[in-house]
């Protein structure tokens, strides 16, 4: 009998909805009931069906399957759940997974986490990151939309890896989830997975799979298992030390022949004015405080980092995006993007005490000024390489 793998493909639902059925089969009806309650809270928190949900936790194997617990574990305490219910919630996706070593789908049985591996779970900032520049805000959904159509625009498309009828796709840091939407539209036979660390926005396409997930923490799939994977602008999350280690990743879930993207800036804006300037300045400051990368050295090594994990036939390409109306559409769009942007990183700096309610007023009022009329731009790079053939 085969294993199950990661990404609720066909294969792998019938799989899980097998050890679903054996699971629950011969049962007391009250047995039944609960162990249902227990699976369907699960799905709930991983926000899929109990068969999706299942193949997701078996997927991943051991290591992916014990950062899921743990993390589901906090989640539970955070909800207030009682001791006995967390334990009888954890108790029954143990023996689920026993089901499924059983019938010889897994090789691994679930660990359950510590006491201290939960104290300190619970101590990090609840599906989020401590390192995130950009607090969560309702704008946000918006905000990444609009930057995400101004780069298509500029890029007159979604990716630029020579990918070619790939049958997985992962996004990783997917954010709304409009680019993984849009790939379904254009591969319409592909399996879509977004990964991130809340979900985005509702009207998932049919084979859009969304999965929580911390990249700091690595990613919950096997080796191997996706055709072209995609990261675009975890620089404002993913702290400088912790790069090589995510490329790293991002490589092992790859198939061999397979494709990574990667999409980053650096916080820079060319041709600054003096408000603009100040801006960047402060902006540098608070992601220096977060540990995140504050002199491009991300966004000058993409290429890099594909080498030195071993992808061949590496390419990179850079392009500046106009931010103000004179740019046109693009340009329309990204002094969108900027404003928003600018005022989610000032009310932190406002909240720190770095400025006041009006040094923000002024500050935004006069980069408006220099972004209709000074010529400014932000520069993208995106670098592409092949996983090698076996």
């Amino acid at each position: 009998m085969g294993t199950i793998e990661s990404g609720t493909d066909p294969t792998a639902l019938v799989r899980a909805r097998e050890v679903l059925d054996r699971f629950l089969s011969n049962r007391t009806d009250r047995t039944q009931q609960a162990y249902s309650a227990d699976l369907d809270e699960f799905a709930r928190y991983v926000e899929a069906a109990p068969d999706a949900a299942v193949a997701q936790l078996l997927g991943g194997g051991p290591a992916a399957g014990a950062r899921t617990v743990l993390d589901y574990t906090v989640d539970l305490r955070r909800r207030n759940r009682a001791p006995a219910t967390i334990e009888r919630r954890l108790s029954t996706l143990r023996a689920l997974v026993r089901t499924a070593n059983d019938l010889g789908m897994v090789e691994w049985q679930l660990e359950m986490p510590s006491d201290e591996q939960v104290a300190a779970a619970e101590a990090q900032p609840a599906r989020d990151s401590e390192h995130y520049l950009f607090p969560r805000h309702p704008g946000e959904v918006d905000r990444l939309d609009i930057q995400h159509y101004a780069l298509r625009e500029q890029l007159r498309g979604n990716y630029l890896a020579p990918i070619s009828d790939p049958g997985r796709i992962l996004d990783v840091g997917c954010g709304t989830g409009q680019w993984g939407y849009e790939m379904c539209q254009e591969f319409d036979a592909a399996l879509v997975v977004g990964l991130d660390l809340v979900s985005g926005k509702p009207g998932r396409p049919s084979r859009y799979e969304f999965v929580r997930g911390n990249v700091l923490h690595g990613l919950p799939f096997a080796d191997g298992r996706f055709d072209f994977v995609h990261e675009r602008l975890l620089v404002t999350g993913v702290p400088l030390a912790a790069w090589p280690a995510l490329i790293a990743e991002l490589v092992r879930v790859t198939r061999p022949g397979g494709w990574v993207e990667l999409v980053e800036v650096p916080f820079e804006i060319e041709r600054a004015g003096p408000a603009a300037q100040r801006l960047v300045v402060l902006t540098r400051e608070l992601t220096d405080s977060l540990g995140l990368d504050t002199t491009g050295v991300v966004y000058s090594s993409l290429d890099g980092y594909l080498r030195a994990a071993g992808m061949v036939n590496v390419g990179r390409r850079e392009v500046s995006l106009p931010v103000g109306n004179w740019g046109g559409q693009v340009g329309s769009l990204m002094v969108t993007d900027f404003r928003a942007g600018v005022t989610r990183v000032c009310e932190v700096l406002v909240a720190r005490g770095r400025l006041t309610e009006e040094d923000v007023r002024t500050l935004i009022h006069e980069a408006q000024h220099e972004w209709e009329h000074g010529g400014l731009s932000y520069p993208f790079a995106i670098a592409y390489a092949q996983k090698p053939d076996l």
